[in-house]
């Protein structure tokens, strides 16, 4: 089945009803990543400080505590979960493009990659393993450029005629 170009190649309606889901599916992811930057977990030592709490910073603005593990497993659980079949129908629509095979393979493989490294790294983060604060970041920033770089792609290419080249 020739999937490739897809896209640009939808009826009219079919192409306003995806367009319609990437926006709205943008719109959560983004404000997803609003409320990381107000719980301060943008930055390695935030993010620590989300998961391990600050009980001994007697100047910490916010007082966190340290996150149950019932309270862990149930935040990497929905996340791993639900941001898994973001990925999943969005990177099925990547395939749908024009793009070069290389480009949709790492376009659609990276972010599972990064979603395991972000919350299983915000587990080991909570269990003691603090270098992977780093993990966390690099691979959070990695699949928000991801998921931006397919949402830009997927919304170009379906405003293509068929008959218009990319």
């Amino acid at each position: 089945m020739p999937y490739n170009e897809l896209l640009s190649s939808l009826p009219k309606g079919i192409k306003i009803f995806v367009g319609a889901f990437v926006v709205l599916l943008s719109v959560g992811f983004y404000t997803g990543l609003l409320f990381v930057s107000e719980t301060s977990t943008s930055s390695p030592n935030g993010v620590v400080e989300n998961y391990n709490g600050n009980e001994d910073d007697e100047d910490a603005d916010v007082m966190k505590f340290k996150k149950s593990e019932r309270e862990m497993l149930t935040i990497v659980h929905t996340h791993v979960l639900s941001m898994s079949f973001i990925f999943f129908l969005l990177g099925g629509l990547v395939w749908m493009t024009r793009l070069s095979s290389k480009l949709k393979l790492f376009l659609t493989v990276e972010p599972f990659v990064s979603v395991l490294l972000t919350f299983g790294g915000i587990y080991f983060i909570w269990s003691g393993v603090l270098w992977m604060k780093y993990v966390v970041v690099f691979s959070g920033f990695l699949m928000t450029i991801s998921f931006t770089a397919s949402a830009i792609v997927v919304l170009y290419q379906l405003s293509l005629n068929p008959n218009q080249k990319a």
